[in-house]
């Protein structure tokens, strides 16, 4: 298996001066930056980098907490541009010297994570500059088969969902980068492809992972982040502060035997198992509280769906005296509620309001026929089912 990052040197890729928008989880199966490779091209000029949220070395945490650029031996002099907070589309003044700018980013394959309107927004700003655009891929550690909830209203966009995907979208960066050229109009950006990866089988075992952010450390949470990190839109912690997040949920009201007698064994949990867990985050939501939920335990990777796993939970949780809705703001939304940005509209938190278990069940499906016609002249590998299926 090899990665579009081991094989651009043989893809007839523009030379020049250089911009790379990366961080420090792009390395190659020898854990060599992305960095280091692209700027080792031959006729290749290092001019710029840019990072995105969470830092290029991974350095802040969740939601607005913003970085600045700064010089580094990593980066050797060369400008370090922050693509998070109050700027998140290249400036002109960034692009000037540049003749070719690269993208290299690892996904995890869920709508909300903002990396991948890093690089639309970049990709955009090249387009006005007429600067071309080179994107690495990388593997979808949710694999490629499978699409999950439904797709966003344009009227929420933002910056945790910017087009209209589904939750679980099943594409690699490489596919989405070709579908917003489409959706925004301009020039498709070229796009390095991985050799002899199965999209079908999980991470691959050949590639090390290395945490993109802080509370992404294991391919296991990126796993379960579709459902799970709903709980952002909430007062329940998302099991940030412990050693897994998103994994590990809860609050200090919540009844934990209560919660898993609910959900395991139900169409909500098919694939996994709710543990009662108790815990005290070191920080963000309760922290220094004891908690009680539950940690979440996927027991059959290919069966579980993470987004309906995710309406489920909300539901149950919601049914404990406490549990409300985080106010804004959240990610630049001054006015929307976190959780309708986050899944797209505002029907998700009308049907859990309502405890309607018919509605989340249709919400936790995506309208495959007007998502494939979306997608399809964008994909790049093949599937297993030779389309996305839900």
């Amino acid at each position: 298996m090899r990665l579009g990052l081991e094989l651009a040197s043989d893809a007839g890729v523009p030379s020049g001066r250089v911009g790379v928008l990366t961080h420090y989880a792009a390395v190659d199966s020898q854990l060599r930056l992305s960095l280091d490779l692209i700027s080792s091209l031959p006729g290749s000029d290092l001019r710029a980098v840019f990072g995105p949220q969470h830092g290029f070395y991974g350095q802040t945490q969740d939601n607005m907490i913003e970085w600045e650029g700064q010089d580094s031996g990593d980066c050797a002099g060369v400008p370090l541009h922050s693509l998070y907070g109050r700027v998140r589309k290249p400036t002109p003044e960034m692009l000037k010297d540049l003749d070719v700018l690269f993208v290299d980013l690892q996904d995890v394959g869920s709508r909300y994570y903002t990396y991948v309107y890093t690089m639309a927004l970049s990709m955009r700003a090249c387009a006005e500059a007429g600067i071309p655009v080179v994107v690495l891929d990388r593997p979808n550690p949710l694999g490629l088969d499978v699409a999950e909830g439904a797709i966003l209203d344009p009227d929420y966009s933002s910056f945790v969902g910017m087009y209209p995907i589904p939750a679980r979208h099943g594409l690699t960066i490489g596919e989405e980068a070709r579908l917003f050229a489409a959706l925004d109009g301009i020039p498709r950006p070229q796009v390095v492809t991985m050799k002899g990866w199965n999209g079908h089988a999980g991470w691959p075992k050949e590639i090390p992972w290395v945490p993109p952010s802080p509370n992404m450390p294991t391919p296991d949470t990126a796993l379960v982040y579709p459902g799970m990190c709903l709980l952002e839109g909430t007062n329940i912690s998302e099991g940030r502060g412990t050693t897994r997040p998103f994994e590990i949920f809860g609050a200090p009201w919540v009844d934990s035997k209560r919660l898993a007698d609910e959900l395991n064994g139900s169409l909500w949990l098919e694939g996994a198992r709710l543990r009662p867990h108790e815990f005290i985050p070191t920080f963000g939501k309760h922290s220094g509280q004891l908690c009680r939920g539950a940690q979440l335990h996927v027991t059959d990777p290919v069966g579980f769906r993470p987004y309906r796993a995710g309406l489920g939970i909300l539901a149950a949780l919601w049914r404990f005296e406490g549990s409300a809705w985080k106010e804004p703001p959240y990610e630049y939304e001054y006015g929307k509620m976190p959780i309708d940005i986050l899944t797209g509209g505002s029907r998700v938190r009308e049907a859990v309001e309502a405890q309607s278990p018919a509605a989340l069940e249709r919400l936790a499906t995506t309208d495959m026929d007007a998502w494939s016609g979306t997608v399809s002249e964008h994909l790049l590998y093949e599937r297993e089912a030779g389309e996305l299926r839900g």
